[in-house]
């Protein structure tokens, strides 16, 4: 149904994401991720998401050719968008304070955990 977007602020360890859509067929969320902070090292089995830089400088680094691979280090651009298939392992860096705009299926506990500096490996937790 058309209408108003009830918005959700999830704190996480890096900063905190903004959950602004939220239907049974895509998420819409901004992540605010601190200098020096890094997402997970993770892949999902289903989600699919494509990211977006809104402000700041970013590491996004990818492992094209699974957990064997080393990993290639993308340095996304201001305007610049990457997505991010199924079972691709990934990992955000923030060089200096960013705000990422993130579109995927609603698939939100698909998070498989491989490494994680705040010792959530292994959890979907926030």
């Amino acid at each position: 149904m058309s209408g108003p977007v009830n918005i959700t602020h999830v704190p996480k360890p890096w900063g905190h994401e903004t959950i602004w859509a939220r239907t049974d067929t895509y998420v819409g969320k901004i992540l605010h991720i601190k200098a020096g902070q890094a997402l997970s090292v993770q892949y999902h089995n289903v989600k699919d998401e494509t990211v977006y830089l809104l402000a700041g400088d970013i590491i996004y680094r990818v492992w094209q050719h699974g957990r064997d691979g080393k990993p290639t280090d993308i340095g996304l651009k201001l305007g610049q968008a990457y997505r991010i298939t199924p079972h691709t392992i990934h990992q955000m860096e923030a060089v200096t304070d960013c705000d990422v705009l993130e579109v995927s299926t609603p698939h939100l506990d698909d998070v498989v955990r491989l490494t994680d500096r705040y010792g959530r490996e292994g959890t979907s937790a926030p």
